[in-house]
């Protein structure tokens, strides 16, 4: 089931720019983990979920439950 989409997600060719830099990041993370685990974000519904906090300005907390868990998200962030 899709999410109900936010004023503040990317659209799919805006995705589309970004994407391959993206998953080449994680890529290089992968290789370097102890675990080689991928994880089980969608990488795109994080960014969103990024962009959507930067724009409403709350606390990670209380990010939108559609969105992955908050601390993925705020995982990703801080990298």
């Amino acid at each position: 089931m899709k999410r109900e989409s936010h004023l503040s997600d990317l659209s799919d060719k805006q995705w589309a720019l970004i994407e391959p830099m993206i998953t080449a990041w994680k890529q290089g993370r992968i290789a370097r983990s102890a675990t080689g685990d991928p994880g089980s974000c969608d990488l795109q519904e994080v960014v969103n979920a990024i962009f959507c906090q930067n724009r409403a300005v709350f606390q990670w907390r209380f990010l939108p439950q559609a969105f992955p868990a908050w601390s993925a998200v705020f995982y990703y962030f801080g990298l």
